[in-house]
């Protein structure tokens, strides 16, 4: 019998490309925000909880979506996601006037469908480019950062000419079917796949020959690395979602500058937020997941208290949130191939859906530290110090953490 003939492995980069192109859609939220406030009389309390809600249930779906794509594997998991996400929009510009209709609309579903999408690309990658893990995985979360850049304005654009509820109606229609589109290409490597021309690293001389073990979630939620590595996540993404959260208003106070120009520079912030991804995907492939770690945590460090924290004009503000933006983008592409490292790729999905908690939580934890410290000191400066914490703590987290120790074959085999 023949051999199968496989595709172009870079056809899948080009698929997840467009996917997360499509999900980091729901960073767009702050466009349809104001305006539904001018027209319902809401509170910017009551207008950030559909957003919220997005971020939590993006991450209890990565949770539920993970370990249905282990079994099922990405296409009809993709095309979910994409469905789910096309009908909350869908959703949302039928009910976008009712907040608790929003809230289940955006919040449950948007996040959902995200959520369930976001992990196939993903899972998938990692499977294909064993040789270029992190690059791969940070080029294929880099639509993710950069789909608001696009989908913002086209947005504004859209709400000026037919309002928020058509424009969440066209955002149904054409990310539901591209995402679902993109989801339906996705296909895994047969088993033992390796690339041309690559073979694993060979064993030190000397030791038994060992095999990468694939954990079960249940398996990996034991071992110390993984609390380890969660922990790592939840400091790394708290500062950057902290800032993304509160860039306007850091920018209006330390720059001295209107909320125009501080938007401006959370624009720029988002192009290197997205260019982290795969740069420090690229660096940790070079020296090490623990080393590229511990140097975003290092430019979060001088962004924070050698830029920011003395910041006082529009080039310095710029400067120190672009900082940010690109170390955080660093730790959406080091925690996927951190998880495929230390626990091996037949579980992925799941696996990285419990990682991916850490984000979730992080979502919340980040910017309620910096509005409580503002709120109670007055300055946005005084929240930096605690940031810098997390980041002395995630630096002394990436220094202890290592690779759990190989299983030869025979011990596996006893597995």
């Amino acid at each position: 019998m023949a051999e199968e003939r496989l595709p172009n492995r870079w056809i899948f980069v080009v698929w997840a490309l467009v996917m997360q192109l499509c999900l980091g859609n729901l960073y767009t939220w702050s466009i349809f925000r104001s305006p539904l406030m001018k027209a319902n009389n809401w509170t910017i309390q009551q207008a950030t909880v559909p957003f919220t809600l997005s971020i939590v249930f993006f991450a209890v779906g990565m949770v539920f979506a993970g370990r249905w794509q282990d079994k099922a594997g990405p296409k009809i998991v993709g095309i979910t996601g994409g469905i789910i996400l096309g009908a909350g929009f869908l959703l949302a510009s039928v009910v976008g006037n009712n907040l608790w209709g929003l809230y289940i609309a955006y919040g449950v579903m948007g996040g959902l469908g995200v959520g369930f999408a976001y992990v196939t690309p993903i899972a998938t990658c990692v499977k294909w480019f064993p040789d270029m893990r992190g690059f791969i995985t940070g080029l294929a979360v880099l639509g993710f950062g950069a789909g608001s850049m696009i989908g913002a304005p086209v947005g504004t654009r859209l709400i000026g000419q037919m309002g928020v509820l058509g424009t969440f109606a066209v955002f149904g229609v054409v990310f539901g079917i591209l995402t679902a589109l993109a989801g339906g290409m996705l296909r895994t490597p047969p088993a033992g796949y390796k690339p041309a021309g690559w073979s694993p690293p060979a064993p030190a001389a000397g030791k038994p020959v060992a095999t990468k073990y694939d954990y079960s979630p249940a398996e990996m939620v034991k071992t110390p690395q993984f609390w380890l590595l969660w922990f790592i996540y939840l400091f790394g993404a708290g500062v950057g979602l902290m800032a993304i959260s509160q860039a306007v208003p850091m920018g209006v106070e330390l720059a001295k500058v209107t909320p125009a120009l501080a938007a401006g520079a959370l624009g720029t912030m988002a192009i290197f937020n997205g260019l982290g991804r795969p740069a420090f995907g690229a660096i940790s492939d070079k020296i090490g997941r623990s080393n590229a770690t511990m140097l975003a945590f290092a430019v979060y460090l001088v962004a924070l208290l050698g830029v920011l924290r003395t910041a006082d004009s529009l080039a310095m503000y710029t400067i120190g949130i672009s900082a940010v933006g690109f170390a955080y983008g660093g730790y959406l592409a080091l925690m996927p191939s951190y998880t495929a490292d230390y626990f091996g790729t037949k579980s992925l999905g799941i696996n990285y859906g419990w990682v991916f908690s850490a984000w979730g939580c992080a979502g919340i934890l980040g910017p309620i530290i910096g509005a409580m410290v503002r709120a109670a000191t007055g300055a946005w400066t005084n929240a930096f110090w605690i940031l810098a914490g997390m980041c002395v703590a995630g630096i002394l987290l990436a220094l202890v953490t290592k690779a759990p120790a190989a299983r030869t074959v025979e011990a596996q085999a006893k597995a």
